[in-house]
């Protein structure tokens, strides 16, 4: 099977649960070959509890789980592994916890490859020029599937522009050397320049990466296209294939979808993190990546991150994040080059660039107790608590979008994972 399997998805288009099945149906129709005995499911983890992979997980092992072995790899990249209470959240309780294989971006990996530092150079513009290892999950080569299915969901991605289709097999379940430069490489190149694209030079990275070094494993993508309604989040497009084609037609919808285009910057935002999905600034930080671009100068981020208990998602990287801080891309990239500890983890010091306002506006973080004040102003936020600040600007109430709420204009935001704002004319897709 070569080329574009399944497209299917429009604007007004509703995806149920019904129409999902049938769907699903087909690919396995088509996506499994007979006499198949070993298939691998690479969906992302809790962090994506919107993206509709949940469900399709658990569905594809209830029709296959019985004929043949089926593992489950959820693609971590850096984030801590799932508890258990975190998988029955995002699959359901009908996959056992034994078909659950943990990925080790540091140990669990084969290396295929390179991508050479010529052609990154190229692509970054001359920002970098570094060559970056291919490197995927050892289970990938060695397993022994008939099968394997990368889910997950097309979104706006502060590093790679789109998200998914490459990027969930060489970061998700790839090596600290393709996540780390990959990273760094967005942040050089300049986030405005790549969230929301299709063509980017991560994205040009990758690709050839995966279609040099990985294609000829037996990998299907299935990818979905989500939208935030007023009570819910509907899944307005299903694509799956084996090459780019399913990527490129699952962009071009979620640019139609997941886009919000504003009339004029943002004097004052407020962003709910999920407590479920949000745990850290690591990924908590979509409130300011997400945001940046429609934030006016000297405007005001507010972030009700009422689980937030620390920084990275990996222990070592919390450490770099409380030492170094978010102090904006001169004061990061000084630090890149005077510190062997940051230069390690190019991840890191990325997500640090990501994570800054430039000094364009502040940015306050609101948590529960799991952090405290002298933490949060540590790295560089300013800081409230969680439970005064949801007297005034309380997510029960609020909605999204622009509101009046107490004599001021706010700007509010649910799920900062599920779309990119920006201001009309400022962004060309």
């Amino acid at each position: 099977m070569r080329g574009s399997l399944l497209s299917e998805g429009g604007v007004d288009h509703l995806i149920d649960d019904g129409r999902l099945a049938e769907l699903l149906d087909d690919v396995i129709e088509a996506g499994i070959p007979e006499g198949a005995r070993k298939v691998l499911l690479i969906p992302p983890d809790h962090t994506r509890l919107y993206s509709g992979a949940g469900k399709i997980t658990a569905y594809l092992y209830s029709k296959l789980g019985d004929r043949m072995a089926v593992d489950v790899m959820p693609a971590l990249g850096t984030h801590v592994p799932m508890s258990k209470e975190e998988i029955v959240l995002m699959f359901g309780s009908s996959i056992p916890f034994s078909a659950f294989l943990p990925h080790r971006w540091r140990d669990d990996l084969e290396v295929l490859g390179e991508v050479p530092s010529s052609f990154i150079e190229e692509v970054s513009e001359g920002a970098v020029s570094y060559s970056m290892e291919v490197a995927v999950n050892q289970q990938l080569t060695q397993g022994n599937y008939d099968a394997i299915f990368s889910i997950g969901q097309v979104v706006p991605h502060e590093v790679i522009g789109m998200a998914n289709y490459t990027k969930n097999i060489l970061i998700g379940v790839g090596g600290g050397d393709s996540i780390h430069k990959s990273h760094f490489l967005g942040a050089a190149y300049g986030m405005e320049r790549i969230m929301g694209r299709t063509d980017t030079p991560v994205r040009r990275v990758l690709d050839k990466a995966y279609d040099e070094h990985v294609a000829h494993l037996p990998i299907t993508f299935l990818l979905t296209v989500m939208e935030k309604s007023e009570d819910d989040v509907l899944m307005r497009g299903f694509f799956a294939g084996k090459d780019r084609s399913c990527f490129e037609a699952g962009a071009k919808l979620s640019q139609q979808v997941n886009f919000d285009l504003l009339e004029e910057p943002i004097q004052k935002a407020v962003v709910y993190l999920d407590p479920r999905e949000f745990k850290t600034t690591w990924l908590g930080n979509k409130a300011i990546y997400r945001l940046r671009m429609a934030m006016a100068d000297e405007g005001e981020l507010i972030i009700l991150a009422p689980e937030l208990h620390g920084f990275g998602e990996d222990e070592e990287i919390d450490g770099l994040i409380r030492k170094y801080g978010y102090h904006g891309t001169p004061k990061t990239l000084e630090a890149v080059g005077k510190n062997q500890d940051l230069k390690d983890n190019l991840s890191a010091a990325a997500h640090l660039i990501h994570g800054s306002s430039e000094g364009r506006f502040s940015i306050t973080y609101c948590p529960g107790e799991g952090v405290t004040q002298e933490e949060i102003e540590g790295v560089g936020f300013k800081y409230q608590p969680y439970a005064e600040v949801a007297k005034t600007y309380d997510p029960e109430k609020l909605k999204d979008g622009w509101q009046e709420l107490n004599g001021e204009r706010i700007f509010y935001v649910s799920n900062p994972a599920l779309g990119l704002w920006a201001l009309r004319g400022q962004f060309q897709h």
